[in-house]
Order: C-alpha cells, then structure tokens, then sequence
C-alpha cells in the first residue's frame, strides 16, 4: 500500500471539514517529505477555493455560538490561528442573538432563576466564563429574576 501523498492528504482532511491554513499547515507538517512545498501546496489550495480562512471562521463560528458569547468565539479563532480582524467580523454575527443565546445557555445549565445573592454571582460568572458580554448577562439574569 502506498503513502499518501501530501496533496492527498490535505484533500482528505479538507473534505471531512473546514480548516484553517495555520491548522492545515500543522497537521501536514509531519507529512512533509524533502521533494515537497507545504507553503506552495497551501497557496494552490487558497487559490482554488479549496482552502479559506473566511469560510473556515464563519463555519467555526457558528458552531461556537451555540454554547459561547461573541468574546469567546473571536478568542477561540484567534487560537487557531486567524488574524484578529478576521476573528473580529467571524464573532460579529453572534453579537447580534448574544442575549438569546446567553439565555438559552442559562437556561440548559440552570433552569431556574437564583436565590440568593451567592448564586446569582455565580450564576454570572458561568455567563462571563462562556465570553457573553455583561449587558447580555445582566439581561438573562434581570430578565429571571422578573420570571
């Protein structure tokens, strides 16, 4: 059985998801034999529209949006590599729903609002640590508070 080649397996893990350049580039690292171009490969697969760091973020980002506030997810992308604008305008998105999307994260991890002051911090500081912005927190908590 024959070894893959590099392109083969760049073409394999694109097609299973997106990823972005900074990620392909790591995981075909390993691969790199002396008569191969990771940078060139990389460059014909951007050039192809095979290989998009803007496809990779808006994928990435929606996935993240279900469990994290706008902060997080342009954190996450930057992580992985995308430049901070990019990062930035991916996590834009989820800022528009981030006060229902931070009351549909308290509501799967709490269900009920606090009782006591105790709790409600604590209650905020789960909201902080998932990266939804304080006016997004203290909307959910206010907003349970009335309920």
């Amino acid at each position: 059985m024959r070894e893959a080649t590099l392109r083969e397996r760049a073409l394999g893990l694109l097609a299973r998801r997106e990823h972005s350049r900074t990620e392909l580039a790591r995981k075909l690292a390993a691969h790199v034999g002396p008569e191969d171009d990771l940078q060139a490969l990389l460059d014909d697969l951007s050039r192809r529209k095979l290989l998009s760091d803007e496809r990779y973020a808006e994928s990435r980002a929606h996935a993240l949006s279900r469990k994290f506030g706008a902060a997080r997810i342009a954190q996450e992308l930057r992580a992985r590599g995308l430049d901070k604008g990019l990062a930035e305008r991916a996590s834009a998105a989820a800022r528009v729903t981030e006060v229902e999307r931070a009351r549909a994260v308290w509501l799967r991890k709490f269900k009920r609002p606090a009782t006591g002051r105790d709790e409600r911090a604590r209650q905020m500081r789960f909201l902080q640590s998932r990266g939804f912005s304080f006016d997004a927190i203290r909307a959910v908590i206010r907003g349970a508070d009335e309920d």
